[in-house]
């Protein structure tokens, strides 16, 4: 369902002439019956149009397609994606630097030799295992818990990295989500707008329709010549013709709004169009929200940091690191706490443990890691070089898109004055016509001046809401 305008013409003068009263108080939205896929426009506070098959149709404000963009745009879910799985990185970095624990089990058996061994005092006799390695008896019984630490440059330089890292992907999903914060908000004012063109498309057909039957009557009353008539027709089929393109406009833009909202782009719904339009903030507060609140250049900072990260990272290749492992558990020949008897008597421990510490200190790797750190400090410098660039954009945006939404909301009233001073020209027009004073070329000017007026008003409302979105997209603010 596609809304219309209805433009009431009611000619009164004398002798039953009709005049066109004031048409800048005339226009009212209703229902058109024609068949149309996706959204169409609402007035504020008006109630939905049934669905036939929900038995109601969705109502749906910028802040309800926003939500429902978010749910099924993919590049914004991919954003969400890497930044969940950044900040999952970023616990996997700080774990590395934590000791590890773990549990370590085995049984091992060796086929004896057939040489038994001269046992100790106390203890019988057994056979040697036929591989040395494998201790002394032919069974061996370990059951350990280890704990391992190992500390180095390269671990916090790892966790900085990370958590940098974290930074920019939270920067970037914020980037993908005021980018299609403002997509939305341009296609929802671009369908409302294409919908209040197809009202107007109607008003300016119904207006030529109306006008081919004064022509034809004052033809008839010999006030007039048959060329207006034909005039008048040529303008109706024009108007025609206007409103079919109207029509197919309206439709791509609720399908083109359709994609990001629905499963099904041709879900029918209802756009409802915001009170008032939205106050522009001043430049100094922008400025000020863009400077703490950009995503772009969050994400350019981050990114800096990240490459200092990997600076850090590659110097620690060079210093020394320090393993630390500490084992508590058996190692024995018999799967036991306590062991056989000394020969004094007192009996063996078999569960105990042991320490270790080791230094890796490198020495020579052909200066491999020296050119590693060298890559690193490159690309940090490069980083440096896009921060510095971001920042220089981020400058001449804010003051190219502020002047642009500064210029299309001075224009917004002078748009509404132009629809009012166009419908109260052609009302005028129309009087004169009626009354033998002016020429059916005059008339025509003056409906294609109106029809003109009107949808330069909705293309200046989009502008505006389309500008004043992307200005929030750079601040921040959206």
């Amino acid at each position: 369902m596609l809304l219309s305008v209805t433009m009431r013409d009611e000619f009164g003068l004398g002798a039953g002439r009709r005049c066109l009263t004031s048409l800048a108080g005339s226009i009212s939205l209703i229902l058109l019956s024609v068949t149309a896929p996706g959204c169409h426009g609402q007035a504020p506070n008006s109630a939905a149009a049934p669905d036939s098959a929900s038995g109601t149709q969705a109502v749906i404000t910028l802040d309800e397609a926003i939500r429902r963009a978010q749910a099924n745009e993919p590049g914004y879910a991919a954003a969400v994606a890497a930044s969940r799985n950044a900040g999952l990185d970023k616990s996997i970095a700080l774990a590395g630097l934590l000791p590890n624990a773990r549990f370590y089990g085995e049984d091992i058996y060796t086929q004896p030799n057939g040489i038994y061994s001269e046992g100790d005092a106390g203890e019988p006799s057994a056979p040697l295992p036929r591989f040395v390695a494998n201790d002394s008896r032919p069974r061996e019984y370990m059951a350990q818990g280890i704990v391992d630490e190992t500390l180095s440059m390269a671990g916090p330089a790892a966790l900085r990295h990370a958590d940098a890292a974290a930074a920019m992907a939270r920067a970037e999903q914020e980037i993908a989500r005021r980018g299609l914060v403002a997509a939305v908000t341009g296609l929802f004012f671009s369908s409302l707008a294409a919908d209040h063109k197809l009202t107007v498309a109607e008003s300016a057909r119904q207006e030529a329709v109306d006008f081919t039957k004064l022509t034809t009557e004052r033809e008839q009353a010999r006030e007039a010549a048959h060329a207006d008539v034909v005039k008048a027709q040529l303008v109706e089929q024009q108007r025609d013709r206007d409103f079919a393109d109207a029509k197919v406009a309206a439709e791509k833009a609720h399908l083109e709004l359709g994609v990001l909202l629905f499963t099904d782009p041709r879900t029918p719904c209802t756009l409802r169009e915001p009170q008032s339009v939205a106050p522009l903030a001043s430049h100094e507060d922008v400025e000020q929200a863009a400077a703490k609140n950009n995503p772009e250049l969050k994400s350019a900072l981050a990114a800096l940091d990240v490459s200092k990260a990997d600076v850090e990272a590659a110097w620690g290749t060079l210093l020394p690191s320090v393993g630390l492992n500490v084992t508590y558990g058996i190692d024995a020949n018999q799967f036991a706490v306590n062991g056989s008897l000394n020969p004094n008597g007192t009996q063996a421990r078999n569960l105990g443990y042991s320490a270790s510490v080791t230094v890796n200190l490198p020495v020579w790797d052909w200066l491999a890691s020296k050119l590693k750190v060298k890559q690193s400090e490159i690309r940090r410098d490069a980083t440096q070089v896009a921060l510095n660039a971001t920042q220089r954009r981020l400058i001449a945006q804010l003051d190219e898109v502020y002047s642009e939404a500064q210029a299309a909301s001075d224009q917004l009233a002078s748009l509404d004055a132009s629809v009012n001073t166009a419908a109260e020209s052609l009302r005028l027009t129309k009087l004169r016509y009626s009354a033998g004073e002016a020429t059916v070329l005059e008339v025509v000017d003056a409906q294609t001046a109106f029809v003109t007026a009107a949808n330069a008003r909705e293309d200046g409302r989009v502008r505006y809401e389309t500008a004043r979105a992307e200005l929030a997209t750079i601040a921040g603010t959206i």
